[in-house]
């Protein structure tokens, strides 16, 4: 499936599973009940790169953001965010957006990436670990997940 460059065109077709997968409140530390207007500002904000993946009807079935993780002296680690359209997971979407992110990020030059908080009950974790990054720490019961009760929060990193 093609992986391209997002535009804010984009957005009313990513809108709907961002809006989705956040409201469940399960595997991002963001308000459930983010508007549209502050999800857009959030996700395609000009100084992260954005990246959709489009099925074979040209829907877009899948989102990504680079961008840096610190400033200044620090700038040389990317952060990055995924979201894969509920409807399409399981069909190895997030690894190919995930591996297509990890190659632009070395490409621009960052050295690393970490994620500040990715929820230890989230499927994604054997994803990144499949991929090389590491649980530097979690932060014990920092997530209040619906079904759960409160989990941790991983810091995960891979060196590029």
């Amino acid at each position: 499936m093609p992986i391209r460059e997002a535009t804010l065109d984009d957005w009313p077709r990513i809108w709907p599973f961002w809006h989705r997968i956040v409201a469940a409140g399960e595997t991002y530390a963001w308000d459930p009940g983010t508007s549209e207007e502050a999800a857009r500002d959030l996700w395609m904000n000009p100084a992260k790169r954005v990246y959709v993946v489009e099925d074979d009807s040209n829907a877009v079935v899948a989102s990504a953001y680079l961008t840096a993780n610190y400033g200044g002296p620090a700038a040389g680690i990317a952060n990055a965010g995924f979201m894969v359209d509920p409807d399409h997971t399981g069909r190895g979407l997030g690894r190919l957006l995930a591996e297509h992110v990890l190659a632009e990020a070395r490409t621009a030059g960052y050295r690393g990436m970490v994620f500040n908080a990715v929820v230890e009950t989230n499927p994604a974790v054997q994803l990144w670990t499949s991929l090389g990054f590491t649980v530097l720490g979690t932060v014990p019961g920092a997530f209040d997940h619906p079904r759960h009760g409160p989990v941790g929060l991983h810091i995960m990193y891979r060196a590029l």
